[in-house]
């Protein structure tokens, strides 16, 4: 469930004049900022950006991003943008930050569904003037996965078989378990992990975690499986690493909230709490300040 509050009705015209108001003067009404866009879902807030667009002949992307600034400015870019181009510039990002950033991508593969990740490779191309494939030159973004809910026992014991090869003292085929892990129906692969847990007593995430190192590759691919397996503790996790992390990694912050807030944040909230035993909004609260906090706290869904 979606942590998001945003009104059944509401007015893009009104909502434009009141942004424009809030830029005016001496500083921006980041207030206002936020009580408005926090509170619109993805829908409205393209309606509002049209219809600033209209009333006042600019982009109001642009003019958030000259009014705002810091953890605050970049998490309110990311959510204005639509879910396909946001996920894009988040892959662009995790590319130019060299193989450290791999998983972002295993993630974004691994969490969308099909046609979602297909909407991403055609705005990663629009905003880029390139293909995903082209600047990242793995197979994770390309291949088109299938979704029916079928098992096939006997693929799900042999590609178990081939998946225990590359964990293996990191030999193995890399592109046979890229090629299962994009291709195979989320629900094979889990007949797949499963078979793998039963043959060698321990899960496949677990054995990558023993095996992985240093080595960006096998932290990509464990974070495709977490995230195949139960991707919604695999964002826990995130949290959990941003927020206790000496000096809170606010890239990885904004990022689940930005993207999980109109999803399934609420769940993600309640499995860190079964986890922590604390609220994600009191521990947002600890680490962040500012109207950067006010922002997340809004997408949390915490009331004033």
């Amino acid at each position: 469930m979606a942590t998001l509050i945003a009104p059944s009705n509401h007015s893009s015209a009104e909502d434009a004049e009141a942004l424009q108001k809030a830029f005016k003067g001496w500083g921006a009404d980041d207030k206002t900022i936020i009580a408005i866009l926090g509170h619109r879902n993805v829908h409205q807030r393209q309606q509002i950006r049209k219809a600033y667009e209209e009333l006042h002949q600019e982009d109001l992307i642009k003019r958030l991003e000259s009014e705002i600034s810091g953890d605050f400015e970049r998490a309110m870019y990311r959510w204005m943008l639509e879910p396909a181009d946001r996920d894009a510039v988040l892959a662009n990002v995790a590319i130019r930050n060299g193989k450290k950033d791999l998983h972002v991508i295993a993630e974004i593969a691994c969490v969308l569904s099909a046609e979602e990740l297909l909407a991403v490779r055609r705005a990663y191309r629009h905003r880029y003037k390139r293909s995903l494939e082209e600047d990242l030159l793995v197979g994770l973004v390309s291949s088109y996965r299938y979704e029916g809910d079928e098992i096939n026992a006997r693929l799900a014991q042999s590609e178990a078989n081939i998946l225990h090869e590359t964990v293996k003292e990191k030999k193995g085929n890399y592109e046979e378990a890229i090629r299962i892990l994009t291709t195979r129906s989320k629900t094979q692969l889990v007949a797949t992990f499963n078979r793998y847990r039963d043959e060698h007593a321990i899960s496949i995430s677990k054995k990558l975690l023993d095996n992985q190192a240093s080595d960006d590759f096998y932290k990509a691919l464990h974070t495709a499986i977490r995230c195949i397996n139960d991707h919604k503790k695999y964002y826990e996790k995130v949290l959990r690493n941003a927020i206790k992390k000496v000096g809170t990694d606010e890239d990885a912050l904004s990022r689940v909230v930005v993207t999980r807030a109109e999803k399934d944040l609420r769940d993600i909230k309640e499995l860190y709490y079964k986890r922590n035993s604390v609220h994600l909004e009191d521990a947002v609260a600890k680490e962040t300040s500012g109207d950067y906090k006010k922002f997340l706290l809004t997408l949390l869904g915490k009331q004033d």
